[in-house]
């Protein structure tokens, strides 16, 4: 991906901006599902989770279908705390998680906070 969408924490931006629309998540899903794919870690699994916000209901779909585009086994949890995806991402072995969140930020902002095998953030 390329690092100009990542902030501190993940990529943020108003909902069907620039940034955060489907498409943008559509690729954001083969790319990354591309490389962690090509890392041949056994499971290949990604694990997809979201806050509450309407907006993760319509992005969603578009970042599972990048994902399996790129080969990868999805699950989608639904809605769940940002923390409790890094702890599953680790316990249920998958190559990455993928929360979809904005976390703080207002209402029509949405975004991605990708993490590792190991339950960290990464972050570019």
């Amino acid at each position: 991906m390329i690092k100009k969408y990542f902030g501190t924490d993940g990529i943020r931006g108003k909902v069907n901006g620039s940034k955060i629309n489907g498409e943008m998540f559509f690729k954001f899903g083969l790319a990354a599902g591309t490389y962690f794919k090509n890392l041949k870690k056994s499971k290949q699994t990604a694990i997809i989770a979201k806050d509450t916000r309407l907006s993760g209901y319509t992005l969603e779909p578009a970042l599972v279908s990048g994902l399996a585009s790129a080969g990868m086994h999805i699950y989608t949890l639904g809605p769940l705390p940002t923390n409790g995806l890094a702890m599953l991402t680790k316990k249920m072995r998958a190559n990455m998680g993928i929360m979809i969140t904005a976390s703080h930020n207002p209402y029509h902002d949405n975004g991605l906070k990708l993490f590792g095998p190991d339950g960290l953030k990464l972050s570019d």
